[in-house]
């Protein structure tokens, strides 16, 4: 069962704050999260392998699961879970690279949702409200779709996109099993103890 909180360390929104991966994580574990995706779209240099790997012992120490955003490669290397989206390697792939940790899928709509590959593990659905956190976001979901749609898999459906306190339990009502979460957790002006408050915040909206 996937924890109803997802939060997703965003290295992008983090940089843009002055804040650092590792004090991030640790601000939001410490608060109570169990599952933590790091995300980063640009190039994996060196050092952000190195944040990978540390965030994974640090995931470790609270008990919670760490995945790494589309790279199978480094979610073998660490034996962590992983997430990958429609452009990315194919789940078999990934599955057959990665070996047995938490495999996750994005999908935008109906048809993808519906024959998503049995490799994976959980299905995210979005963008459900229109984000700022994608370049090129795919069509706003919307709640009365997410409620249509939830049927068509019987596996954990994580929403994404746009998501905040005030309609997570919205979302929720209409079928996610589980909300990712970027921009509510950084939107400026952030420090770590107001990432603390936020990351409590959501768990007492959406207890693990």
């Amino acid at each position: 069962m996937l924890p109803a909180f997802y939060p997703i360390l965003d290295i992008q929104a983090l940089e843009a704050q002055g804040l650092a991966p590792l004090d991030a994580a640790e601000a939001i574990l410490s608060a109570g999260a169990r599952i933590l995706q790091l995300r980063h779209k640009q190039h994996l240099s060196r050092s952000l392998f190195e944040t990978a790997r540390q965030l994974q012992s640090l995931c470790a120490q609270h008990g919670a699961t760490f995945v790494m955003n589309d790279r199978a490669d480094v979610a073998r290397i660490l034996q962590c879970g992983l997430h990958v989206g429609q452009d990315d390697l194919p789940c078999a792939a990934a599955r057959a690279v990665m070996g047995s940790g938490l495999l996750g899928f994005s999908t935008h709509n109906p048809q993808q949702l519906e024959t998503a590959p049995p490799e994976a593990d959980y299905l995210a659905l979005g963008p459900i409200f229109a984000t700022g956190s994608k370049l090129n976001p795919d069509p706003v979901v919307g709640l009365e779709q997410l409620r249509q749609w939830r049927p068509l898999s019987a596996r954990p459906l994580v929403a994404i996109g746009g998501i905040t306190l005030a309609n997570a339990p919205q979302v929720m009502d209409a079928g996610a099993d589980s909300v990712a979460i970027i921009g509510g957790l950084y939107a400026g002006p952030l420090t770590l103890d107001l990432l603390k408050q936020r990351t409590d915040a959501w768990l007492r909206l959406l207890p693990n």
